[in-house]
Order: structure tokens, then sequence, then C-alpha cells
């Protein structure tokens, strides 16, 4: 098959692309940029993805997109195409944040609350993966789960939850 597919970009719906910029550019210090303005906003970390000895490597932190949801853009149908709803019920995607060095969870899921998301659940230790995880869903639903890097020999509260 020649070389792998590469994933460029994860996309979330909303009814308000603009308030759901808003929300993530306060939530996660990104920087938001309106492609146009209301309709397609597209989520900018900055920052590099880390080499395995901490060093910045040469590949830049993936974007998140924002579509709305009446009308999806891009596609060859000025007007778009149904559905032209926010998905309702039901499992949808995750997306799942790596949280920086320098910032809690809590503080985080603060900020989140404060605008309106729900906290879905925290201090969950996943051994698999040797992370600590906490969740929320964004005013839009949208599932979002923070991770927080474990290291070598964890120390996991005795209040966290394991599996």
């Amino acid at each position: 098959m020649g070389a792998p597919h590469t994933l460029i970009f994860v996309d979330l719906a909303s009814d308000d692309p603009a308030a759901a910029g808003k929300f993530y550019s306060e939530v996660f210090g990104w920087r938001d940029d309106d492609r146009p303005l209301g309709v397609y906003h597209r989520m900018v970390p900055g920052g590099q993805f880390k080499n395995p000895d901490g060093s910045d490597s040469e590949i830049g932190n993936l974007h998140l997109g924002i579509f709305k949801a009446d009308n999806a853009r891009p596609h060859p149908d000025p007007a778009g195409v149904e559905p032209r709803t926010i998905a309702q019920g039901g499992r949808k995607p995750r997306i799942w944040i790596l949280l920086g060095d320098d910032e809690s969870a809590d503080d985080v899921l603060a900020r989140a609350e404060a605008r309106g998301a729900t906290i879905l659940w925290r201090n969950h230790y996943w051994q698999t993966f040797n992370g600590y995880n906490w969740a929320f869903a964004d005013p839009w639903g949208n599932e979002i789960i923070l991770w927080g890097k474990a290291g070598e020999n964890p120390q996991i509260p005795a209040t966290f939850t394991r599996e």
C-alpha cells in the first residue's frame, strides 16, 4: 500500500463555531483562526511534538477544526446537505488532550465548567497506557478526555479509580 495515510485534522460539529472557538481558546489557550467567522474555526495549539529526550521535534502539534453543523464546509453543494443538526445521544468520537507539565487537570476542568462544559468524570488511572484521565463534555456535546502522563513508577493517588 505504500506510505501510511496520515491523519491531518479532526473536526467537531457545533451550531455556533464562533462560540466553540472562543470556548477552546479560553479553556486551552489555543489560537482561534476563524475561516470565516462562524462557519469554520481552526484551533491552533502551537508548539511542537516532543522528541524522546524532551526537545522539540520538527512536527507541529495537531490542529482541531470546528464546523457549523447546519452547513458543513467544504462541500460541493453551497447549500450543504442533511443532516443539519449536532448528533444527540449515543457515542461520538472522543478527543484526547495531553495536559501540559505546568497545568493541573483541575484548572482545565474549572475553566471548561465555568464556560458551560459538563464534567463527566475525574481522577482515573489507566494502567494499559500509564496515564491519568479526566473527562468533560463541551457545551455542544463533544467528549474531551484530558490525559496526564503518569511516568515511570507512578504513584497513583488513593482517590483515583483504576483499570
